[in-house]
């Protein structure tokens, strides 16, 4: 495996399937089936779950409501995605743990570096929940942060769309994919791979990041193994 040790990214989106809001027991299932394949080969693996299948702090704050608390709303939606994924990927027999940024004892761990690291070595797969603990910074910022930490070799960010083109493919049919993109490049092109502040951290920690299409069956193991698959993005 080309990796050792990967931080995978998911939108809360991702987890609604076919479905216009919530969870979708058989993407679950799908992606604990996925997530399965790698670790079965010795890949550590740690994710991050996004909540906007279930709410979102910014459009709270568009509809008047205070920007603390959607954000702090926001961070439960990604704890009840983590206890959703985590039950899918425990039925799949894949020792599972899910730590948390802000204090829920009775349903998770606090978030614990030295923890997380123990449970990693041990093939557990560690879930992260909550966000950073802090308003006005989103999953993709938890993502980076959490992947530093840990010390992973490559955030891999699953999406719906198979990497990064000079438009959004599902609105420019002339749209142009990138095999491989320097993080400078992405700035100057404007392209949106995550938020500015995310995407800086990543790219000051020189963490590489791969965009891929998650939903295609097989892809979380070809881009292990080093397959060109969606965008990298690197120094």
């Amino acid at each position: 495996m080309k990796y050792k040790r990967v931080l995978l990214k998911l939108s809360g989106e991702a987890l609604m399937g076919d479905r216009q809001y919530g969870i979708d027991p058989e993407r679950l299932s799908e992606y604990a089936k996925d997530i399965k394949e790698i670790t079965a080969l010795g890949v550590e693996v740690a994710i991050v779950i996004g909540g906007g299948n279930i709410f979102r702090g910014v459009a709270g704050a568009m509809h008047g409501m205070d920007r603390v608390q959607g954000d702090h709303m926001g961070m439960l939606a990604t704890v009840i995605n983590g206890l959703a994924l985590q039950n899918a990927l425990e039925d799949a027999d894949i020792k599972t743990r899910l730590q948390t940024a802000i204090k829920i004892n009775e349903v998770a761990e606090p978030f614990i570096r030295r923890k997380a690291l123990s449970h990693l070595k041990k093939g557990r797969v560690v879930i992260f929940g909550g966000g950073t603990g802090n308003p006005y910074f989103t999953t993709d910022s938890a993502a980076v942060l959490r992947a530093i930490e840990i010390e992973a070799d490559v955030i891999l960010k699953g999406t719906r769309v198979d990497g990064i083109y000079t438009a959004d493919p599902e609105k420019d049919l002339n749209a142009v994919k990138f095999d491989h993109i320097t993080f400078d490049d992405v700035l100057r092109k404007g392209l949106k791979v995550m938020d500015t502040t995310a995407f800086t951290l990543s790219q000051e920690n020189k963490l590489p990041i791969i965009v891929f299409d998650m939903n295609k069956k097989g892809n979380l193991l070809k881009v292990i193994s080093g397959e060109n698959i969606g965008t990298t993005v690197n120094l």
